[in-house]
């Protein structure tokens, strides 16, 4: 009975406490539907697959379609590549295309003269001495009696070949001694920096000028006897392109020198070396590819320098050589006759400066394009 006693006590105890308050009342209506509303969350995001991540990754422009994408969208650039096309289309085309329109001259100092011949830049009409443009000398003649716009297109042809030559040499030194001096570092860096220094100590200009001026004449006629240099006072155009190539490259190799010694401490550089590559692999599949932004760019807008340099040693008469022309030859020849022929020099220098203005339009947008943190 006893037990019995205890237990009933318990029981109740246990149902009291297991029943619910009849009191309570239920929840709002509002508090339903906010419990409702948070309890069906959006299900997650699944995962992309294989093929969507590469789709992706296809999409994804390059850096170098990135820096192309800006370089299109400065208009000053774009029409500064479109001016420099121009003139280079002009300068290898305009020559065979423009000895070919007009029939037979009859002069009375050469007897009949074809287009091909009247139309050259060395021909000369003395009877027909500076002559407004015309129909037969689209730009007229020069003080003896030779076709401007003939000269000023052979003109046009020896700043670009000039500047090529320049540039040619100007990217390979520059490459050479610049990136063996910022990877190997050591003494080959010390060397090299030394050499540079000395290149720099003598001035660009005069050095060329002083080269010219004292091996000029026998080279020019020893020049004379290569084909694509011919007779026709070309013959020191390889001489001037040497003469700047030789005071341009110092530079290009301290700006190879310094983006070299940041790109041999990043991570993909540490990566192939880790992995086994040898130090001519890097250079060639790492560290050189990597330079081509600032190479492009440097050398583009040293090509106005070298341009103004040529037409300078031209002008002071120790580049290219009459019956040759040049930019600088003809501003030359044309200074005498300023007052009372000015179209003569109008047309040269006029020329000459829309050239160097636009590729140095074009290295501002290049620069920008490749390195847009420059304009800050």
């Amino acid at each position: 009975m006893s037990m019995d006693a205890q237990r009933k006590p318990s029981e109740a105890a246990g149902e009291s406490f297991i029943k619910p308050d009849a009191g309570l009342q239920p929840p709002p209506a509002e508090l339903l539907e906010l419990a409702a509303g948070v309890s069906e969350a959006p299900p997650l995001a699944t995962p992309l697959g294989e093929e969507e991540e590469m789709e992706q990754k296809r999409r994804a422009p390059s850096p170098l379609r990135e820096s192309l994408r800006r370089l299109r969208r400065d208009k000053r650039a774009m029409f500064s590549l479109g001016l420099i096309i121009f003139f280079v289309l002009v300068a290898f085309f305009g020559p065979p295309i423009y000895q070919h329109i007009g029939g037979i001259y009859q002069s009375p100092q050469n007897g009949p003269v074809p287009a091909s011949v009247y139309h050259s830049y060395y021909h000369e009409e003395l009877i027909r001495q500076d002559e407004g443009p015309s129909a037969q000398y689209w730009l007229g003649t020069d003080d003896l009696g030779r076709d401007i716009l003939a000269r000023l297109m052979q003109g046009m042809l020896v700043s670009i070949i000039v500047a090529a030559l320049v540039e040619v040499v100007d990217i390979v030194l520059g490459l050479i001694v610049g990136v063996l001096a910022g990877y190997f570092g050591g003494w080959i860096d010390q060397l090299l920096a030394r050499f540079t220094d000395l290149m720099f100590a003598f001035p660009g200009l005069l050095f060329a000028i002083m080269l010219t001026g004292i091996i000029g004449p026998g080279a020019s006629d020893a020049l004379a006897k290569l084909p694509i240099i011919g007779p026709n006072g070309n013959g020191r155009l390889l001489l001037v392109s040497l003469a700047l190539a030789i005071t341009v490259w110092p530079l290009m190799a301290r700006y190879v020198r310094g983006q070299t010694l940041q790109l041999k401490e990043q991570q993909f550089i540490e990566a192939a070396r880790t992995s086994g590559s040898s130090d001519l692999r890097i250079i060639f599949r790492h560290i050189i590819p990597n330079l081509m932004s600032i190479v492009v760019v440097a050398s583009t807008l040293n090509i106005s320098n070298t341009i103004i340099g040529e037409a300078g040693i031209s002008l002071l008469g120790l580049g290219v050589q009459a019956p040759g022309s040049s930019l600088g030859l003809m501003i030359s020849d044309a200074t005498p006759y300023i007052n009372t022929h000015p179209w003569e020099i109008l047309v040269p220098t006029t020329v000459l400066a829309l050239i160097v203005v636009a590729f140095s339009f074009l290295g501002d947008g290049l620069r920008d394009a490749f390195d847009p943190r420059s304009k800050d």
